[in-house]
């Protein structure tokens, strides 16, 4: 197999870093309503769910200790659904993984996939609360706004979701993905949300913002005391304001996405699907406004990520390596409790970087196969620096800076690819493949 010359690519996306979190989510706290709607020692149970979120253990250490300075007695539940193997271990391992235990948070971490019924929607769905939560006096959630790999609307990922799906527990998940592929998800989180919030259990949360760079960029106090109809207007525009800020692969059309690894702690679906514009039931390109990706390839699993293979079904190709790390049973929980089959069929998979990309690269339509282009990156979480095939450049979107010479793609014995380094600034800044690239200068 042989590739064109690469060059490494850093992306410029504004830096929205919060550099001071603790001093932050005190402030932010301290000047909403919280502490004056629960009596002193009272309980207060704090979600906190599964996905990989920048600076999380400090953020939620941070809460942790606003609410004890309070006068309260917080604890931790987990709030992820059928995650962590749908077992309470499970779930607690994950937050472990995250460094969200007892001994760093000085608070019990209270695991349990037991649940209360609260009744139905109007729609007829069952709505389950975490018992833990159900019995303190208070629930705050702590969870990140962001938009959904499934679906798009004005309510996608959030504190609202994490109501529904992730206080639901492993019972409610289950019963809320059933009716999701009737009436859909947005509608589901809307109607479970409400009936949740209607128990006067839900204190509110802390909604944290990401920027391009995986940052921390937003650390915002969501009341329930207004109102549902404010607490949602309120997920709504912190939804907004982040898809304005999302990153997106560096040029409007790619033959072949390489991603080194994919993860339930990178996405839902394992690779975000509105990164490589991929639905979890397969469809190829259905996001408007986003790069145009003929074949993907995932190399691996992230460590993180536990084994589950959720997101190698929407992989054109995969290594063997990553069909070999899957462990069945999380996987087949998650896929089908979350009503999403395809995102976990084993796709065509060989031994080696080499084999994978020298059987795919035939199929993008390209005769010549030196014109077939190329975008590797980590993982759909981190598109600051990629790389990119010498035929790409000339394609590059504005943002996206060439910051390397052009070099030959080397495999080891073995046929695969050295791991992944981000780009270090190397002599001329490939002068001659920005020469070729509209309106940049060499």
């Amino acid at each position: 197999m042989q590739l064109p010359r690469f060059v490494l690519v850093e992306q410029s996306f504004p830096d929205r870093s919060i550099h001071n979190i603790r001093e932050h989510v005190f402030r932010e706290l301290a000047a909403s309503d919280f502490a004056g709607r629960v009596p002193k020692r009272a309980s207060v149970a704090i979600g906190v769910g599964s996905r990989g979120i920048s600076n999380i253990a400090t953020i939620v250490k941070s809460v942790v200790d606003w609410w004890k300075q309070q006068g309260a007695q917080p604890f931790i539940i987990p709030a992820m659904g059928s995650h962590g193997a749908a077992t309470a271990e499970g779930q607690a391992d994950v937050l472990a993984h995250y460094g969200i235990h007892e001994a760093t948070m000085g608070v019990p971490v209270r695991s349990s996939l037991d649940v209360v019924l609260l009744g139905e929607t109007g729609e007829g769905i069952k709505v389950s609360l975490d018992r833990n939560g159900f019995e303190a006096d208070g629930i705050f959630l702590v969870g990140r706004v962001k938009w959904h790999t499934d679906f798009a609307g004005s309510i996608e990922s959030g504190l609202f979701k994490m109501m529904a799906i992730g206080l639901g527990k492993f019972a409610g998940a289950q019963q809320y993905h059933t009716f999701a592929y009737r009436i859909g998800l947005e509608q589901m989180i809307r109607s479970v949300g409400a009936k949740m919030f209607s128990t006067g259990k839900v204190l509110g949360g802390l909604a944290i913002q990401e920027g391009a760079h995986h940052e921390t960029a937003g650390l915002v106090a969501v009341t329930s005391s207004q109102g549902l109809e404010r607490m949602i207007a309120q997920e709504e525009r912190l939804l907004s304001e982040v898809k304005s800020w999302m990153a997106k692969l560096p040029a409007p059309e790619i033959d072949v996405l390489i991603v080194d690894e994919i993860g339930k702690n990178i996405s839902g679906a394992g690779m975000d699907t509105k990164v490589i514009n991929r639905s979890v039931n397969g469809h190829y390109n259905p996001w408007p406004d986003t790069p145009f990706v003929h074949r993907i390839y995932a190399r691996g699993l992230s460590e993180l990520t536990y084994h589950s293979g959720v997101g190698l079904g929407m992989a054109d190709v995969v290594h063997d390596r990553l069909v070999n790390d899957v462990d069945w049973k999380p996987t087949y929980i998650n896929s089908l409790t979350a009503a999403t089959p395809a995102c976990i069929k084993t796709p065509i998979h060989f031994a080696s970087d080499s084999e994978a990309l020298a059987n795919i690269a035939p199929t993008v339509g390209k005769v010549d196969l030196s014109k077939v282009t190329y975008c590797r990156i980590k993982n759909t979480l981190e598109l600051v620096h990629v790389a990119v095939s010498e035929n790409l450049v000339a394609s590059l979107a504005p943002n996206a800076n060439v910051v390397s010479d052009p070099f030959e793609v080397r495999f080891d014995a073995r046929g695969n690819l050295p791991e992944f380094a981000a780009p270090a600034p190397e002599g001329d800044f490939a002068e001659a493949a920005e020469a070729d690239r509209p309106g940049v200068r060499a």
